[in-house]
């Protein structure tokens, strides 16, 4: 299963909004965010927090790709 978060970071571009003020908004440390750069999985809890930071659903900050490496 593979995770991609590129429609988070084309909604952070759209609103203007860097990805460290998300952090900062979202309450989450710089090595999840780094996690969330090499496109590796992060916690429910965190991505929980980043759409409540965004005001948005989980659809629109990840997508899940599960015929990936079967």
């Amino acid at each position: 299963m593979a995770v991609s978060y590129n429609r988070l970071w084309k909604l952070l571009i759209d609103k203007g909004i860097t990805k460290t003020e998300m952090r900062k908004k979202a309450g989450i440390s710089t090595t999840v965010l780094a996690k969330m750069g090499k496109n590796e999985t992060v916690s429910m809890d965190t991505l929980a927090r980043v759409a409540a930071a965004m005001n948005c659903g989980l659809d629109d900050i990840v997508e899940v790709n599960t015929a990936e490496g079967e």
